[in-house]
């Protein structure tokens, strides 16, 4: 099951998503997208893939990705028309809550019709969280019952669902191939791909923001523009807001601002050995690797490098580009060295060159 679901990544935050093969499109929250053309998807091997939107319905709050994720037939998500949902049924809410890893949480449906609005949700018990929007709500069966939309503030024990039924009329009345974007008019279905106040069909007001596109931070541009010296998509490197994170061959890297006013990129290398600790300090204090520095946080190598916020615009700007793309690659070479040279264990959160 896990194999087709997926956490959605945006310059914002993150959300869920899972694959439909029938439809060949990933599903979502319209919110967890707001702002995006495209999104990184990240798989249970923790592999990414960009993802494009090509549609949004934000009465709904429902979107649909388009992206070449791998297909996996034997976890497939089922999107039964005829299924019932009863009040008591037990259901599954898959998902990546705040960001953490796939997560399963289950639950009872309270309200199978809980009227909200013009609409009709599904009431649960199921813890639903923070990056849980988006998620399949599955029955026992392994059948699409729902769509995790939202949670009351400061409350417990009760969650959203968008309804099965509600999806399908999504996916019946979506005939367009085209990865393009659109938009659509929840009072005639019509679909609209360039931004208009009023809908060219029956006349309903559209919501600008729809439209919008969220924009960069000088930093965020600064950074993503950093990144392409790497030779990848920034895309698929956003982990939130002004917040980076991927493998460069085996090692993690992380870009963040520390108290608005430093810039930092790390990488954790390794755990620290069981013995030869006095030839491993003495490399790590006596081997200059300028602009880096070399340290140890919480029983790990680490290899960071920090600017000032400022410096970024300044004419230390390229000079600063080139040392974030350099630092990934010095950091993919000196985990392997110090696992051969001291017997360090590879860092938890990096990942085997594929």
């Amino acid at each position: 099951m896990e194999k087709n679901i997926y956490k959605v990544i945006t310059a914002s935050g993150t959300g869920t998503g899972f694959y439909l093969a029938e439809k060949n499109c990933v599903v979502t929250n319209y919110h967890v997208v707001q702002g995006s053309r495209e999104v990184a998807l990240q798989g249970f091997d923790k592999k990414r893939y960009i993802a494009k939107v090509c549609m949004v319905n934000p009465d709904a709050d429902l979107a649909f990705l388009k992206s070449d994720v791998p297909i996996s037939e034997n976890s497939e998500i089922l999107l039964t028309k005829d299924v019932s949902v009863d009040n008591a049924e037990r259901v599954f809410i898959h998902g990546f809550p705040y960001g953490l890893p796939y997560t399963v949480t289950e639950g009872i449906i309270s309200s199978s019709q809980q009227l909200m609005g013009q609409r009709y949700y599904l009431q649960t018990d199921a813890a639903i969280n923070p990056g849980n929007s988006g998620g399949p709500m599955l029955n026992k069966q392994g059948e699409l019952v729902g769509v995790a939309t939202s949670k009351f503030a400061n409350a417990d024990n009760i969650g959203f669902g968008i309804t099965h039924a509600d999806l399908i009329k999504e996916f019946d009345e979506f005939k367009i191939e085209s990865d393009e974007f659109h938009v659509k008019c929840n009072s005639c279905s019509n679909f609209i791909f360039e931004e208009k106040e009023f809908c060219d069909n029956c006349g309903n007001t559209i919501d600008k923001g729809a439209f919008e596109e969220l924009e960069l931070s000088k930093f965020a541009v600064f950074m993503e523009d950093a990144l392409t010296g790497l030779d990848m998509n920034p895309v698929l490197s956003r982990a939130g807001r002004d917040e980076w994170e991927f493998h460069q061959g085996s090692a993690l890297i992380r870009l963040f601002i520390y108290r608005s006013e430093y810039f930092i990129c790390t990488s954790p290398l390794n755990k620290l050995p069981k013995e030869n600790l006095n030839n491993l300090y003495t490399y790590l204090l006596e081997e200059p690797v300028t602009p880096y520095m070399f340290g140890v946080s919480n029983n790990h190598i680490y290899i960071s490098y920090r600017a000032h916020v400022s410096d970024l615009f300044s004419s230390y700007a390229e000079e600063i580009k080139k040392d974030i793309a350099n630092l990934a690659i010095k950091a993919d070479e000196y985990d392997n060295f110090f696992m051969d040279k001291f017997g360090c264990e590879m860092s938890i959160e990096g990942t085997q060159e594929a």
